[in-house]
């Protein structure tokens, strides 16, 4: 007899589980206070921490367990968000950062590399993290060894977890985007998600912690980040995010909270979000903080490329002889060769139809459709490969 961890959770989602109702009923809850003591304030359904508080009770080792269980209660059972204001002791070590990023924006666009972001045509740094470590190493250092920012990883990640960052400067009149989900589900397309089963899109959004630093003041009319807390309570939100119905409930229940340069944001990537219009004439820029669980690895270290070359004449060979169907192709394909977009190098390998690059397993099946020979499969292995290096 089977015995269901999560009783009412069906294997795969399907139309009958997009209930809108739902998820409104989810974010009609009242945050309370009194379950998070070390919070100062509630605004919007969303939590205010406040950095000279929190730096003083790291003060004291014992307290640290009793903040981390705290903050974790608040991304998975709770709102699915919190604000750090004044996470920086030292606001200066922010607008040195803001100093290295504007003068990253200006080379770039000097050297034609200038992008946007996955929703328009602001300005876009990929990779800020280790531009900015290139630039001033230092800086580096007193930015990025913020201890709040640790207390938030280690909160929802445990060690060992792994920061990556991009900047988004959003100019005046730049338009909202679209509401969505965060990485890993909600950068891939709908048909894409749609084959991972119900448990694994729950997993989605325990891999990764979102943030963000606020390099400017933010006013509500700048347009920083709409964020609808408890939306991540709802089982299939990866998928339902799109459809009208629920784009609805979002307008109607999500919170904009105003911001000072200096202050952090951190949130489930699960939460129903989405950065809204700048409606001033000035900048509004953030540094995405992007982090990660140490367990988003493979157990050994395997050289698919190298595979990818091996095997890839066989194929075509059966192709040719008709000894092998469309579905064992896939499978092959998937057993050997890397399916997953990331990480790679956004500022030579970009979004070019949706949010991820193209991965080594849509390669290489491209590759057989159109009957590739070797040679050229080896020649757009090795550009990809270059593409993707840091």
């Amino acid at each position: 007899m089977d015995i269901p961890l999560n009783k009412g959770l069906p294997s795969f989602f399907s139309v009958n589980d997009f209930h809108p109702e739902k998820l409104q009923a989810e974010c009609e809850h009242q945050l309370s206070l009194e379950n998070y003591p070390h919070a100062e304030a509630v605004e919007q359904n969303i939590l205010i921490y406040q950095g000279d508080d929190l730096r003083a009770a790291l003060m004291d080792p014992s307290k640290e367990l009793v903040l981390t269980s705290e903050l974790c209660r608040c991304l998975r059972d709770g709102p699915g968000v919190f604000v750090i204001r004044n996470a920086y002791e030292n606001l200066s070590h922010v607008d040195k950062m803001t100093k290295v990023f504007q003068s990253r924006i200006y080379q770039e666009k000097l050297d034609g590399q200038a992008k946007g972001d996955h929703f328009g045509t602001n300005e876009r740094i990929w990779n800020s993290l280790q531009k900015a470590c290139s630039v001033d190493s230092g800086l580096c250092v007193d930015y990025y060894g913020n201890p709040l920012l640790a207390l938030a990883s280690r909160a929802w990640l445990g060690p060992g977890y792994q920061v990556t960052a991009q900047v988004n400067n959003v100019k005046p009149g730049g338009e909202a985007q679209s509401v969505h989900r965060d990485y890993h589900l909600g950068f891939q397309p709908e048909a894409v998600s749609h084959q991972f089963p119900a448990h694994a899109q729950m997993a989605s959004q325990y891999l990764t912690l979102q943030g963000a630093v606020a390099h400017t003041d933010m006013p509500v009319e700048s347009g920083p980040t709409l964020l609808l807390p408890f939306s991540h309570h709802f089982p299939a939100g990866y998928l339902a995010y799109r459809l009208p119905a629920f784009m609805k409930v979002f307008e109607k229940h999500r919170s904009q909270l105003a911001f000072k340069c200096g202050d952090m944001l951190f949130f489930s990537p699960a939460l129903f979000h989405a950065a809204g219009a700048n409606r001033t004439a000035k900048d509004r820029m953030a540094n995405l903080l992007q982090v990660s669980s140490a367990f988003g690895r493979a157990m050994e270290q395997v050289n698919r490329t190298q595979m990818v070359k091996l095997i890839h004449p066989r194929l075509l060979d059966r192709l040719k002889e008709g000894a092998i169907s469309d579905r064992q192709l896939r499978d092959v394909v998937s057993a050997f060769a890397d399916g997953y977009s990331f990480p790679t190098n956004l500022d030579s390998d970009p979004p070019m139809h949706g949010s991820a690059p193209e991965t080594c397993q849509q390669l290489w099946l491209r590759a057989l459709r159109e009957r590739w020979d070797s040679g050229r499969l080896k020649q757009a292995l090795l550009e990809r490969t270059t593409t993707r290096q840091a």
